[in-house]
C-alpha cells in the first residue's frame, strides 16, 4: 500500500499566474484559452485535457510536469488521509462570500473527486452556476434553500441531495 498525494491543478496554475504577475486574460491571450475557462479551471470546476494544461504550462513558461503529477498506481492499493482541520481553507475569486475547505481532491481509481466544506453565511445569494461534474450536499448545520432550475428545496440540518446540471443556493 502507498499514500499518493496528488497535486491540486487549479490551485498551481494559480499560484504560478500570481507568482508572474499575470491576470487571467493574459494567460488567456498566451495559452489560446479563454479566460472563462482558466477561472474554472482554478475554481475547481472544469478538470482540463492534457492538451490544455499543455497550452498552460506554455504560457506560463514551465514543464508540463509542474502542473500535473503523472504518477501510476501499477496494481498497488493507494489511500488518502486527510485528519479533521487539516484541509486547505481558501476563498476562490468566484466565491460571492463562501468559504471553501477542500478536504479532499484526488483522481484515485480513475477517478475525479473533490470534497469540500463549503461555509454559507445566513443570507446568502449565489449566482446560478454550471457543473458537469456530480455533486452531493449534506447540511450539516442550520438550513439552506437550495434552487435546481426553477425548483427551490429547503434542505434542514442533516438532509442529503445528490445532483448534476445547473443549480444555485439561495
Amino acid at each position: 500500500m502507498r499514500n499518493v498525494e496528488l497535486g491540486k491543478v487549479g490551485r498551481k496554475i494559480r499560484q504560478l499566474r500570481k507568482e508572474r504577475g499575470m491576470n487571467l486574460q493574459e494567460v488567456s491571450d498566451k495559452s489560446d484559452i479563454t479566460a472563462g475557462l482558466l477561472s474554472r479551471i482554478e475554481n475547481f470546476r472544469t478538470l482540463p485535457s492534457l492538451p490544455v494544461l499543455h497550452n498552460i504550462s506554455m504560457a506560463l513558461n514551465v514543464p508540463l510536469s509542474e502542473l500535473v503529477d503523472l504518477v501510476g498506481n501499477n496494481g498497488e492499493s493507494n489511500y488518502i488521509l486527510v485528519r479533521k482541520g487539516q484541509g486547505e481553507k481558501e476563498e476562490r475569486e468566484d466565491s460571492q462570500g463562501l468559504l471553501y475547505e477542500n478536504i479532499l481532491s484526488t483522481g484515485l481509481a480513475e477517478t475525479n473527486l473533490q470534497v469540500s466544506v463549503v461555509s454559507i453565511p445566513a443570507g446568502i445569494y449565489r449566482k446560478p452556476l454550471s457543473n458537469d461534474s456530480m455533486e452531493l450536499i449534506f447540511v450539516a448545520h442550520g438550513s439552506i434553500d437550495y434552487g435546481i432550475g426553477d425548483h427551490v428545496l429547503q434542505l434542514q440540518q442533516g438532509d442529503i441531495l445528490f445532483l448534476t446540471g445547473v443549480f444555485r443556493i439561495l
